[in-house]
């Protein structure tokens, strides 16, 4: 797990427009203090693009070109190609999108780019679901989680879309996860990518009270509970290949995360062992994946 000394400089300001307790706004603060000012955010429709304010109104203090649903991919990197035409090589272009705009209608336009090796940084604020437009199931939403279209009586039955293995298939030169429970990490990996070129992909954890049905006071620690919990690793890949997982100090269980969360309230014990059996072997397999990197050295 990365570590840095967090910059006291504020990009974001007071007055946005988000929840209590809304994972996507520590997101975004943590982001931009790795980030710095020189960047331009690119913003598809998700809960940011209203968080930000009504024009002529923003709590961001980099520019920000609302684009398209479908679009993030694309439009980052226009604008990309725009500034290197004007000789602009240090203004870094970052697409914010959440995981409805990542996993589901932004993936073709997102795939693109990374096809191609689009210059850009990529980011997924991911609260699995879409919440902005009233709570609906996305390609990131768990299996077994109440959602307004997925009611408690057919919860969803489909495992959340393995994103970051999606992007690591493109061979892009680096992905991540990081969490808004681990400050330090999130603004080091930020200040990673910026020394990187190509396209370069990362994945944030940020939970959603008003959609996961939880108290505001619990955002930081269901973020911690998902990556002590093994439900969300924290890991590096470059290149496509080599693989770098973060082992936690403190191992809990699946059930300590989804007893904190309304929206899995509906679930049996029985259906709880069986997340906590597929979250153990898609840990051993990252593991295994890891391991390969000594293999491949030789």
């Amino acid at each position: 797990m990365s570590n840095c000394i967090i910059p006291d400089r504020e990009l974001m300001s007071s007055g946005h427009l988000g929840c209590q307790g809304c994972g996507a706004g520590h997101a975004m603060r943590f982001a931009l203090k790795g980030l710095g000012p020189k960047s331009i955010l690119v913003m598809p429709a998700c809960c940011w693009s209203v968080i930000d304010g009504p024009f002529p109104h923003s709590s961001l203090g980099v520019p920000l070109f609302h684009t398209a649903f479908e679009t993030a991919g694309s439009t980052a990197s226009g604008i990309k190609a725009g500034l290197v035409m004007r000789g602009d090589t240090e203004t870094e272009v970052v697409a914010w999108a959440g995981d409805g705009g990542t996993f589901d209608i932004g993936l073709q336009a997102l795939s693109g780019a990374a096809e191609r090796n689009e210059d850009i940084i990529y980011v997924c604020y991911d609260n699995e679901a879409y919440m902005n437009t009233g709570i609906q199931r996305s390609g990131a939403t768990p299996a077994g989680a109440w959602t307004t279209t997925t009611p408690t009586a057919h919860p969803k039955e489909h495992p959340k879309k393995k994103m970051l293995d999606i992007l690591v298939a493109h061979s892009i030169p680096y992905a991540t996860t990081t969490s808004i429970a681990y400050p330090e990490d999130m603004v080091a990996k930020f200040k990673k990518v910026r020394k990187i070129r190509g396209t370069r992909f990362v994945h944030i954890f940020a939970p959603c009270p008003t959609g996961w049905k939880t108290a505001p006071e619990y955002t930081i620690e269901l973020a911690r509970l998902a990556t002590e919990s093994h439900l969300f690793p924290l890991l590096e890949v470059y290149d496509g290949e080599r693989w770098e997982i973060a082992k936690p100090q403190r191992v809990r269980s699946v059930a300590d995360y989804v007893k904190l969360q309304g929206r899995f309230r509906h679930l049996k014990d029985e259906d709880i062992e069986k997340m906590q059996k597929e979250v153990d072997e898609n840990w051993e397999r990252l593991l295994a994946k890891e391991s390969l990197n000594s293999i491949k050295k030789h």
